[in-house]
């Protein structure tokens, strides 16, 4: 019984991983859909989103089975409750992706954002993009060296979502009604995107250390 519990440990951990891979092939998509006001790539961007979504039920319906038939204590209970809060982090996570793929989708066949501010959201994008693939790695070797790498990273995400909304609120905006509503949501997607991972990545730490700090509430 023993081997079988550990097997479906190292099943619900191969599973965290895999949905993650999925979120990350799902925000290079929105992104360049988003930047490069491509139809197609904003179509699978949601498509994956919907793969997420699957995976991430299956995921917690493992996991409670394991709940109720194993009674898992101390290290095996911590991975077994924290596969279903990042399980519903990465859900989130596609579900923002998706968001930006959808932007994308509605502007077709005009970019969403103005020219002034293409600079920044891809720069966003980007950042996103590189969280989410060090989020999977993270994940697949539990180096706590990459959750502080993350944490950094999101850092930057945060102080280009406040000048997005420095430049919408500021004096010199051009932009329309539209184009005002387009940007805040846009750079609140990506900026909440970063967020989950941070969240992900300190459950990490957890598993890691056993600890669990008072700022880490997310």
């Amino acid at each position: 019984m023993r081997d079988v519990f550990q097997q479906e440990l190292a099943e619900v951990q191969q599973r965290i991983v895999d949905i993650s891979r999925l979120v990350a092939i799902s925000i290079d998509k929105a992104t360049r859909a988003f930047n490069e006001s491509d139809v197609s790539l904003a179509e699978e961007a949601i498509t994956e989103d919907e793969k997420i979504d699957e995976l991430s039920v299956q995921l917690d319906e493992l996991a409670i089975t394991i709940l109720a038939r194993q009674q898992p204590v101390a290290r095996d209970l911590r991975i077994v409750v924290s596969a279903l809060r990042i399980s519903a982090s990465l859900e989130r996570m596609g579900d923002l992706a998706t968001h930006i793929a959808q932007l994308a989708r509605y502007r077709f066949p005009d970019k969403v954002i103005p020219k002034s501010l293409r600079g920044t959201f891809a720069e966003m994008g980007a950042l996103d993009v590189l969280i989410a693939n060090m989020l999977t790695e993270l994940l697949t070797h539990q180096d706590l060296h990459l959750a502080e790498t993350i944490r950094n990273e999101d850092d930057k995400v945060d102080a280009l979502h406040l000048s997005v909304f420095d430049a919408v609120l500021g004096e010199t905006w051009k932009g329309l009604a539209a184009d005002t509503v387009d940007a805040t949501l846009a750079s609140r997607y990506h900026e909440r995107f970063a967020d989950h991972a941070v969240s992900i990545a300190k459950k990490v730490q957890y598993l890691g250390t056993g600890a669990w700090h008072q700022d880490d509430n997310a």
